[in-house]
């Protein structure tokens, strides 16, 4: 079951052989792509571009993503989930993204997250575009479950609580639950949450551990908090998406007692699946930052930590298949050296990776932090 990297032998936008992520991985029976843009080497200035707006982007994204699912011996059919992630100027073009994402899969029907950002590592960006496909007969990869991206709406769309990030929380655990009981799990099956919230929500933002008591267990999902400058809806103040499992969740903790008092674990193995927490460069002992101001230490700081949880499941460093890294403004002047420690911090086949700038971190002196997948062998 040991992941390789997916390598297409006609992939004519860029050399990705140079860079320190994997186009695709595939490890047991699923495929986790790295995020795609419309960016491509242009010959003529020597650089790096993207060129066209929101629907030559989608089509050139999507482009990619189907040589690569055909190296992996995969087509759009077996795509069960797409991440579209959008830069807020780009919220009103979407549905131009939609409609190329509607002729790529036909009547095909994966789920899907719409995920807005503060901004695209290309600043010419306005998607980019992530994917995971399963074994090839239709089915998610071992049991997994994504539900599509929640908002806290009601049936006409109207917003919910307008200004109350709690009771916007609640509504969007109920509705996660009203999908899940329709499939035949529960919210005890969740193995990942994934918030999205805006500044606005940050005062409030405590009490969703409330919500989150109220509603998960006995085993807490692993969870990441990110805040972008606005989400699909404009009154929203948070918006969820959930990640469930047919497996029985079992916690993994490398001993920190710190998350003995939160409501999420660092990681949960669901079968061969091990999801973990988002992970910034927070001492999990002391809940003290480590390296303020150095968005390379907590980088590596970070990974040390994300290998201990994997190690805690019997893994090993080559397990981790995937990451998500959320960065602040103030990290980008040297983010490029992020990608050189993860050739020297990460094994090979590098994970599939997105870089993604968010508006901040749920901690103030937070540069980076990574939202990691792994799968054991």
């Amino acid at each position: 079951m040991s992941a390789r990297a997916v390598m297409p032998e006609k992939y004519p936008w860029y050399d990705y052989s140079t860079y320190s992520f994997s186009l695709g991985i595939a490890a047991g029976d699923g495929v986790y792509l790295s995020g795609h843009t419309a960016s491509e080497y242009d010959g003529d200035i020597g650089r790096i571009r993207i060129s066209g707006g929101m629907t030559a982007q989608a089509r050139t994204a999507y482009a990619k993503i189907g040589a690569i699912l055909e190296a992996a011996g995969r087509t759009h059919d077996d795509v069960v989930r797409v991440v579209e992630y959008i830069k807020p100027e780009g919220i009103e073009r979407y549905g131009e993204a939609a409609s190329v994402r509607e002729e790529v899969f036909g009547g095909c029907s994966p789920t899907v997250n719409t995920v807005p950002v503060r901004a695209l590592l290309r600043p010419d960006a306005l998607i980019e575009v992530e994917v995971t496909a399963g074994p090839g007969d239709g089915n998610r990869p071992s049991g997994m479950v994504f539900l599509p991206t929640i908002q806290p709406v009601d049936g006409q769309g109207a917003i919910i609580a307008p200004g109350d990030v709690a009771a916007q929380t609640e509504a969007v655990f109920e509705t996660a639950r009203g999908l899940l009981t329709a499939l035949g799990l529960g919210l005890s099956h969740v193995v990942k949450t994934l918030d999205y919230i805006t500044p606005a929500a940050l005062a409030g933002y405590r009490d969703k551990g409330r919500v989150r008591r109220n509603y998960l267990g006995p085993v807490y999902p692993c969870a990441a908090g990110i805040i972008m400058p606005r989400l699909l809806h404009g009154q929203a103040l948070i918006q969820c998406d959930f990640i469930a499992a047919r497996e029985d969740p079992v916690a993994v903790n490398p001993g920190w007692e710190r998350y003995e008092k939160l409501t999420y674990s660092p990681g949960v193995l669901a079968g061969k699946h091990l999801f973990l927490s988002g992970q910034g460069a927070v001492n999990p002992d002391t809940g003290e930052m480590e390296h303020v101001g150095d968005v390379v230490a907590q980088a590596e700081y970070v990974y040390g930590n994300i290998f201990k949880v994997i190690a805690a499941a019997a893994g090993k460093p080559e397990n981790l298949v995937k990451t998500i890294e959320y960065v602040t403004p103030d990290a980008l002047a040297r983010y490029r050296e992020v990608g050189a420690l993860r050739t020297r911090q990460l094994a090979r086949p590098y994970p599939a990776a997105t870089g993604l700038i968010c508006q901040r971190l749920p901690r103030a002196d937070m540069l980076i932090a990574v939202d990691p997948f792994a799968v054991l062998d």
